[in-house]
């Protein structure tokens, strides 16, 4: 016997509610505040760009590499009882992140965090799709949405209030007491045991999972980079063999981590894809967005961070409006809304942002893109938790954040390569043509090279000739954030193309998601 899906939310909506935008709030916070930091860590370090950009996509890359697999651990084994674990968890992985020495401990440090956030994150949004249904479901996931993205957004504004007074490490301490407070209301409002499945875990295809994804993101990292081309190419081998071997065990395995069957429904895999690009140009414009206005238009750490803000109210104030637009409209027009913001916002970064950009150009882009993902944001998680059932929401919730974090993580690293890139290019042709070029070492053109931060500790160094050191390394610079940010215009468009071929319109979606309810009420 079957019945359709009832409107429904729980008892204490509002505390469980609230719990579960705090754990997301301290997952996202984590992720975001890195951002502003770079600079200053590269000075510390004398780190090559490859290194910045490894410092930050390591959460996300701890992050995506484990949310499936914790995903379907928290289904079957307990979903309160991995937010408990991964609140746990970060306190001591932010801790060390702050207090790291070395690039080494505070990379390991991010990817650990990264992993707690695995632990909590994913379970947040399965919580939500076992306890409400119907409108008042979508309207949680836009409240969750929207605030853990504000919130992400935010992350850089702290960070650049911490940095004009303390140690970079800093910006890693600053969700401690939050961590600790979620802990706490995890354990006392959050309810156990709902909805869960008794089936097993694919253990086999939840371990390469994590191979996967991990020797995928740190190929496209040291893509670039000199002398790393054996690494790049044997990672990249690694993440086909493991993506090929994890196609195969999901089609032979009783209990399949990741159903292929219902991943293959246009309103999953279609919102999986549009996710990860939309919450990917967020990122990578945040992560480009950072560097170029401290190295570039020498904002300071919390000017730069406050930059932000436009972004963040853009988020909040249209997200709500999303959910109104998902409802009357359908996921595939309020996508697609959504990818038309995102791509100007980056066209306004391409086209505008140079050395002499003003705020407003600035405080545009990062609007533009906000509205972008405020818009996309709630059909693409809303599809996602409305083509599985219930007991599989883990797989939902887990794919939903994947497209957060592999999408963050993917956007980051190929931004990243493409900037890392441009900018030794650039550099390198610049002191080809310069009538001094002989008198320049090995040395120094791999000091110079190497990145802006590293450019800058030469500057110092040789202080007769900074100011030509700085304007070279600003100018190649700059070409490859050009580069970077053409490159996300590309991705986004090609994003678009999918969504519009393969996303169904507003009716037939309407009666696949009535179809996929009723399949989970049997």
């Amino acid at each position: 016997m079957t019945r359709t899906e009832t409107t429904q939310a729980p008892a204490r909506a509002t505390l469980i509610l609230s719990t579960l935008i705090l754990v997301a709030a301290v997952a996202n916070l984590n992720l975001s505040v890195a951002n502003v930091a770079l600079p200053d860590i590269g000075r510390a370090f004398d780190a090559s760009q490859t290194q910045l950009n490894l410092v930050a996509v390591a959460y996300s890359l701890g992050l995506a590499a484990s949310v499936l697999y914790l995903g379907a651990l928290g289904d079957r084994y307990g979903r309160k009882q991995m937010l408990v674990l991964g609140m746990a968890l970060s306190l001591p992985a932010s801790a060390i992140a702050g207090f790291a020495g070395n690039f080494e401990i505070l990379f390991l440090a991010r990817v650990l965090g990264g992993v707690s956030a695995g632990l909590a994150f994913p379970t947040t949004l399965a919580i939500i799709t076992a306890l409400w249904s119907g409108p008042p479901r979508t309207k949680a996931i836009a409240l969750w949405s929207a605030l853990g993205g504000a919130i992400s957004s935010l992350g850089p504004i702290v960070s650049g209030a911490l940095l004009e007074h303390f140690h970079w490490g800093s910006v890693f301490l600053v969700t401690l007491p939050l961590a600790g407070l979620a802990l706490v209301a995890a354990i006392l409002w959050v309810p156990a045991h709902v909805n869960e499945t008794t089936d097993p875990v694919d253990n086999l295809g939840g371990i390469i999972s994590v191979v996967f994804i991990a020797a995928l993101i740190l190929a496209i990292n040291f893509a670039p980079v000199d002398g790393a081309g054996a690494l790049a190419v044997g990672l990249g081998l690694i993440a086909l063999a493991a993506g090929a071997a994890f196609f195969l065990q999901q089609r032979r395995a009783a209990h399949p981590l990741f159903d292929l069957h219902v991943a293959a429904r246009p309103t999953f895999w279609v919102a999986a894809v549009g996710g990860v690009i939309v919450f990917g140009a967020l990122m990578g414009a945040m992560f480009i967005g950072q560097q170029f206005l401290q190295n570039v238009l020498g904002y300071s750490t919390l000017a730069a961070g406050s930059a932000i803000i436009p972004a963040a109210v853009a988020m909040v104030v249209v997200a709500p409006r999303s959910a109104k637009l998902v409802e009357s409209h359908g996921a595939r027009f309020t996508l697609l809304l959504g990818y038309l913001f995102v791509v100007l916002g980056l066209v306004v970064a391409l086209v505008w942002w140079d050395e002499d950009a003003t705020f407003w150009w600035v405080a545009l882009a990062y609007a533009f893109v906000g509205i972008g993902v405020g818009f996309a944001g709630t059909p693409a998680s809303r599809s996602l938790t409305g083509s599985v059932p219930v007991s599989r929401a883990g797989m939902a919730s887990g794919t939903s954040d994947l497209q957060r974090d592999l999408g963050g993580a993917i956007m980051q690293s190929i931004l990243g390569a493409v900037l890392t890139a441009g900018y030794a290019k650039s550099l390198s042709a610049t002191i080809a043509s310069s009538p001094d070029s002989s008198q320049i070492t090995p040395e120094t053109q791999a000091a110079l090279t190497k990145s802006y931060s590293s450019a800058e500790v030469l500057a110092e160094r040789y202080p007769q000739y900074a100011e030509q050191i700085i304007a070279a390394a600003r100018n190649a610079f700059l070409d490859g954030d050009d580069r970077a940010y053409l490159a996300a215009i590309l991705v986004v468009c090609a994003g678009a193309v999918v969504v519009f071929f393969f996303y169904p319109h507003r009716e037939k979606e309407k009666r696949l998601l009535a179809e996929y309810a009723t399949e989970r009420a049997q």
